[in-house]
């Protein structure tokens, strides 16, 4: 099968809203970084973010609608820098371009946490965890420093024995790591239908069981089904302003939080949000250009 590269020339930080954006149609598993294709650097403060579509699905149609994707994360954050991102597509000599990325993907550390590709399976030191995963594709690849603070936070703070809520579970990556580092239970939701299927297939490759993954909004817990003693919502800062005060209505009196996906220029809003909840906001952790917020009950 002969593909189309469409290449994408994101800025730092942004790469997995960008990927997210690029998971539609044909469109295969999401790279980014470094390629040999044609050799090209992005520019300093710049990643390529490509992805492949077979070249006979290459229509100016298609073309559009990844256009039109691509612009609504420009539309959806206020930033200017992703509005008009450059966009190219390139045909590509037979090879396979959907799964060659791979030798370039590294596994990676966060605290006691390993993080694997799927097709490496290498031992890790005895007392570290080993999460395998599948990177790229709708949720990104676990890198992100929204995702990185928040595996961090769940180690530091601790879920052993606990009763977890992630809301907007995307991938499920917050929901296995804490079913791996100890927690009782742990209910998932999001409202992209796509995430439930992805969450308990990650829950599967892991061995993971004792996650309840839901579609839906605050409205698919049930009223005995709370309060937990740790929420989780690594999600737009847009919906965590909305709903903080669900967010604190779940939490247990005792209990702690982690609120990420949150951008510099939104914190103001982010935080008056949630100290509007009830909430005692105890640390604020920022990587790049992401807050995350972390704390109890007032």
């Amino acid at each position: 099968m002969n593909w189309t590269e469409v290449r994408v020339t994101s800025p730092l930080g942004w790469h997995e809203l960008v990927a997210e954006a690029l998971a539609l149609g044909p469109c295969t598993s999401v790279a980014v970084g470094a390629t040999r294709i044609g050799g090209d650097i992005p520019p300093d403060g710049f990643h390529h973010v490509r992805t492949f579509i077979p070249t006979d699905t290459d229509t100016p149609q298609l073309r559009e609608q990844i256009r039109t994707a691509l612009d609504l994360v420009g539309e959806r954050t206020g930033m200017d820098e992703l509005i008009g991102m450059d966009i190219r597509f390139h045909a590509l000599p037979p090879e396979d371009y959907a799964t060659s990325w791979r030798k370039t993907w590294k596994p990676f550390r966060v605290g006691k946490l390993v993080l694997h590709p799927s097709w490496d399976v290498r031992e890790v030191k005895h007392d570290e965890i080993r999460l395998l995963l599948e990177p790229g594709g709708s949720f990104g690849s676990g890198r992100h420093a929204t995702t990185r603070t928040c595996l961090k936070v769940i180690q530091e703070r601790g879920v052993e024995g606990s009763k977890v809520l992630d809301a907007g579970s995307g991938s499920g990556i917050l929901s296995v790591v804490a079913k791996q580092f100890g927690a009782a239970d742990v209910l998932a939701f999001d409202i992209d239908p796509v995430a439930e299927v992805a969450g308990a297939e990650l829950a599967s490759d892991n061995d993971v069981q004792g996650i309840d993954f839901r579609t839906g909004g605050f409205e698919v817990l049930g009223a005995d089904e709370g309060p937990f003693d740790v929420v989780l919502a690594n999600i737009y800062s847009d919906i965590i302003q909305l709903h903080a005060g669900d967010l604190a209505a779940h939490l247990a009196p005792h209990g702690w939080f982690a609120f990420s996906g949150c951008p510099i220029f939104h914190y103001e809003a982010t935080r008056a949000a949630i100290d509007a909840a009830g909430f005692d906001v105890q640390e604020v952790r920022q990587r790049g250009r992401w807050v995350t917020f972390v704390g109890r009950h007032a």
